[in-house]
């Protein structure tokens, strides 16, 4: 069944990838809601331990659930090995402290999503590790000033969170690997349905399974995704932590132990074991079902929110439209390589009159809700530089491209023309 459905479409591997029951079990992925597993004799426990044998011992390290869902994650990102953890937040933060430590330095769009601006700029600044915050629309000849030989990782967003503009996977891919350095790229808004960043030269992948995953607003949870491509041995000095042995593991080196498996598994004993942000086995439930409508969802918020930004583009008292699918969009053509599907059912806009127009365009909505959650099924908005980048400076959010009078808004799946109807209505009264 597994080398069939590698085969398979996005589709199928949404319903069908992660897990397969034999004869007579569960049709349905079971919940292991269980902390602890048995075991007869303590030998067979310490194998586990000293990651000799595979297996679950507690549910902070590994789970059966969680796997399961990981594994479909996997199939649909195309990678080698991938794990859940309990926030996009959280797969963030391992994906780039899985090899990165005090004194490293990496390299991020100041585009993305303002949580991960402040995780990056701020806290992890607090651990000893630099973040250099970059135009990502610069040429690559001038990007390549910001590299240093104690940078680790580069880090982007396929559809930048709230302004929804489109990564450049190759320019940045080629600057990265020039210089012996993975990418990292969060593919939360295209999802692997619209988008496959392993396929332009990136080598991890992190998810916000929050949001279009799950797909209904019901589970929190996040997910990294390995592709296998990157050489760690290559760059063994850059990344001892994968190359060298760990002592906390009885001298165990992870790239000779577990090959392509290395950066997860290590992922999975060092940083799940100390940090613990595991995904609870009910959130992955959750999440398998929102996964198995994840294509037929895609299609119909992109197909949604191409007629509200075309809707919004002709409106006289909305002052600019943010979205990949206009052909006006500045970002349209890199949207028509890597996103020949489609792009999300995000676009941001901005109302004459700034920022006080804006909340009370916002007050008057109806249908849509004013919720910090963004893509899911319900069409909802918000204000950034009031709510989820509050926490930004002015010349930070210009930074981030973010304008006072942006408003995000998340088109969901009822029909088109009531969500437009809404904002007509919504719009009359500013």
């Amino acid at each position: 069944m597994s080398e069939f459905l590698n085969k398979t479409s996005v589709e199928t591997k949404c319903v069908q990838a992660g897990y397969t029951p034999q004869n007579g079990e569960p049709r349905e992925l079971p919940i292991y809601q269980s902390t602890t597993f048995k075991y007869d004799s303590s030998d067979d426990m310490g194998a586990l331990f000293d990651l000799e044998a595979e297996g679950y011992f507690y549910t902070r390290l590994q789970n059966p659930t969680n796997d399961a869902v990981a594994s479909k994650i996997c199939a649909l990102e195309g990678g080698v090995a991938a794990m859940l953890t309990s926030s996009g937040q959280a797969a963030n933060f391992y994906a780039v402290f899985n090899i990165c430590e005090a004194g490293d330095h990496f390299i991020a769009s100041s585009s993305i999503y303002g949580g991960t601006y402040n995780l990056f700029g701020v806290t992890m600044k607090k651990m000893g590790i630099e973040c250099t915050f970059v135009d990502q629309t610069l040429p690559a000849e001038e990007l390549e000033k910001y590299f240093k030989p104690n940078t680790k990782a580069v880090f982007g967003e396929t559809i930048t969170n709230p302004t929804v503009t489109v990564f450049d996977f190759e320019k940045f891919a080629g600057l990265a690997h020039a210089h012996g350095v993975p990418l990292i790229v969060d593919n939360t808004f295209a999802t692997p349905v619209n988008c496959r960043p392993f396929e332009w030269g990136a080598d991890i992948v992190t998810h916000s399974t929050t949001k279009y995953m799950d797909g209904h607003a019901v589970g929190v949870g996040g997910a990294i995704v390995d592709s296998g491509n990157f050489d760690w041995d290559a760059y063994g000095e850059k990344f001892h932590g994968l190359t060298t042995p760990d002592e906390s593991y009885h001298g165990l080196t992870y790239t000779k132990k577990f090959g392509k498996g290395a950066y997860i598994t290590k992922a999975n004993v060092q940083l799940m074991r100390d940090f613990g942000a595991i995904q609870s086995p009910q959130n992955a439930f959750y999440l398998n079902v929102g996964l198995e409508s994840l294509a037929v969802r895609m299609r119909q918020h992109c197909e949604n929110a191409q007629k509200v930004a075309e809707y919004l583009s002709q409106h006289e008292k909305v002052a600019w439209v943010h979205y990949c699918g206009l052909e006006q969009d500045p970002y349209h053509e890199l949207a028509k390589k890597y996103l020949p599907k489609g792009s999300c059912g995000v676009l941001s806009f901005g109302v004459k009159g700034g920022r006080d127009s804006a909340i009370r365009f916002m007050d008057h909505l109806k249908l849509a809700a004013i919720v910090t959650h963004v893509a899911d099924a319900k069409t909802c908005l918000l204000h950034p530089a009031s709510h989820t980048h509050r926490q930004l400076t002015d010349e930070q959010l210009m930074e981030a491209g973010v304008s006072p009078d942006l408003i995000r808004f998340s088109v969901g799946l009822e029909a088109a023309e009531d969500i437009i109807e809404d904002l007509r209505q919504a719009l009359e009264q500013i």
